[in-house]
């Protein structure tokens, strides 16, 4: 089980560490352990915990040295936490400090799953956080939702957990739309599902529902993984959810994708996409219905600079993220090819290289659930 700890739910409004909580998550992962299951942390609140003892009133928005200063100091206090409250419980943690440097590439992805795989053998608990320390855009998982999707998909996670400060999913904002509904159960998430999700609440946070069903609940639910958003302050929720009770909103996998290769969750999370193509409803269709390659002849339109060996988001004409793949071209060959079938694109000097495949290969691509 994958648990992913957001900012607010792990830090109070003083900017101090919630010992309290720490401790309960800590009874809740020695209680797990005599289920049979094994727990890997992923937790925000390092800048959180960090900006107060540094002497800020608020958290440094838009100044990157004082955020990662800020992520240093904070760091060692809320892992310091961790390892006392885990250990008072006869438990090991260990912390794993990553950045998208250290996933965009295949080999560094593969020895990212390989040491957590063994800590988890181990009996350790791993705590995982983004290394906001050196950190910058570029390189930026961006919030730890995605972090936490990612993790999963390394050590092939059987449930993922999402600790919040909201208690689930509902057909819209809650605190103000009074006839909102709680959604106990998604099967699948399409356009209306990621319409009703609100933003963050806090000051403190990066990931709003968006970002955690739009991005990380989708790859999850692509990857085979079921995934929980509930409260933070749901009591043994980790453990009534080892039991099978309904805690909060379960995102439940078509059993279909449960063959996704691993190469292909990491072109999903692995690095970040470096730009995106848009495609009419015919080739959207082939890509979702029949697993097709994406041909030049269904792009309606290239958005952003990026190299050919890149990642692309693909998008429908509702521009809805319905995959993820390798580009077979630069950005400017595929503006070129964009809406070209293979017979003019072959007789076309300046897109002859293009003539002999897609634009992204079915192998080099990932449909999302």
């Amino acid at each position: 089980m994958v648990v992913k700890i957001g900012s607010s739910t792990v830090v109070g409004a003083d900017g101090k560490v919630d010992r309290a909580f720490i401790g309960g998550l800590a009874d809740q992962a020695a209680a797990l352990r005599k289920l049979g299951w094994r727990l890997v942390v992923v937790s925000s609140g390092a800048i959180a915990c960090g900006y107060p003892v540094l002497g800020f009133d608020r958290k440094p928005v838009g100044d990157l040295p004082s955020l990662q200063a800020c992520a240093s100091a904070g760091q060692c206090i809320i892992s310091s936490a961790y390892d006392e409250e885990f250990h008072a419980r006869d438990l090991l943690t260990s912390l794993v400090l990553l950045t998208r440097h250290d996933t965009a590439r295949r080999t560094s992805y593969l020895h990212a799953r390989d040491a957590l795989l063994r800590l988890v053998e181990l009996g350790v608990v791993p705590v995982v956080n983004e290394n906001d320390t050196v950190t910058v855009d570029e390189i930026k998982f961006g919030d730890n939702d995605t972090l936490a999707a990612l993790v999963s998909c390394l050590v092939s996670a059987d449930l993922c957990v999402t600790l919040s400060d909201i208690d689930g999913l509902y057909t819209a904002n809650p605190h103000e739309d009074p006839t909102a509904e709680f959604v106990p159960v998604v099967h699948k998430i399409d356009a209306k599902i990621i319409a009703s999700a609100g933003d963050s609440s806090t000051s403190v946070g990066t990931g709003g529902m968006i970002t955690k069903i739009g991005r990380a609940s989708r790859i999850l639910m692509t990857a085979g993984i079921q995934s929980v958003i509930c409260s933070g302050e749901e009591p043994d929720a980790l453990v009534r959810l080892a039991r099978g009770e309904s805690v909060g909103t379960l995102f439940d996998p078509p059993a279909e994708r449960l063959d996704i290769a691993p190469r292909k969750l990491w072109i999903a999370l692995g690095d970040k996409a470096h730009g995106s193509v848009t495609v009419d409803d015919g080739a959207a269709k082939a890509l979702v219905s029949r697993g097709s390659s994406l041909l030049a002849v269904g792009i309606r339109e290239v958005d952003g600079q990026f190299a050919e060996g890149d990642v692309l988001d693909v998008c429908d004409p509702s521009g809805m993220v319905v995959a993820r793949g390798i580009a077979e071209a630069d950005s400017d060959v595929l503006e070129l090819a964009a809406g070209r079938r293979q017979d003019q694109i072959a007789s076309n000097r300046l897109l002859a290289d293009l003539a002999e495949k897609p634009a992204i290969h079915r192998d080099n691509l990932i449909v999302f659930a």
